[in-house]
């Protein structure tokens, strides 16, 4: 069976499209197996995409951006600005290349990549994720850890995580890469919580 982390998914093809409403514009997303949340957009991408704070002329990451919820709500609200899109899914690429241009998002670079590696070397103002935590803790903490790195000063992470799959050991963490003082848990909802961590200036 596929994981939504696998690169070349080799379950059936079985596309559809379905309508979303996120930040109070209407959307039509193309999905298929092999992705993840492929029947819809899962609470924890819709929490995260109605609360984080994308500045308008930012340089924008998301980083396992699947079929592109986050990235694509994240580059309207980012009109003067730019969006990067990773994923290692190449499925979930195509689907999120096709879905920037069904909903005409122009302003995003859509890119296969483990974890950051495809934008080594870039900066970004503000970074998304709804990490792949059934890869495991290495290669979320190693996105975090990346992450920090690709931060420019003052910019800040946003992450969504379930409590109940690993949201403590995430939260200790970002406190290690950020500082106590600059990691803070914006909203909770369901057992969801949005976490966001600030680069110190």
């Amino acid at each position: 069976m596929d994981h939504y982390y696998t690169s070349k998914p080799v379950s059936s093809r079985e596309t559809f499209r379905f309508q979303a409403e996120l930040r109070g514009r209407k959307w039509t997303f193309c999905s298929d197996a092999g992705v993840f949340s492929k029947h819809g957009i899962d609470f924890g991408s819709t929490l995260l995409i109605e609360t984080m704070e994308v500045p308008p002329d930012g340089r924008v990451l998301d980083v396992g951006c699947g079929y592109g919820p986050i990235g694509l709500s994240a580059a309207v609200l980012a009109e003067r600005g730019t969006v990067a899109m990773l994923d290692v899914n190449n499925r979930a690429l195509e689907l999120a290349r096709e879905n920037a241009a069904l909903n005409g998002i122009g302003n995003v670079r859509i890119l296969e990549s483990d974890a950051l590696a495809a934008v080594a070397g870039e900066t970004f103002d503000c970074i998304l994720t709804n990490p792949p935590i059934r890869a495991g803790k290495e290669v979320v903490h190693r996105i975090f850890t990346q992450a920090y790195d690709a931060l420019a000063v003052g910019g800040a992470l946003w992450v969504v995580i379930q409590k109940k799959q690993g949201s403590p050991s995430a939260w200790a963490k970002l406190e290690e890469l950020f500082g106590e003082d600059q990691v803070e848990e914006v909203t909770k909802d369901k057992g969801y919580r949005i976490f966001r961590a600030k680069k110190k200036v």
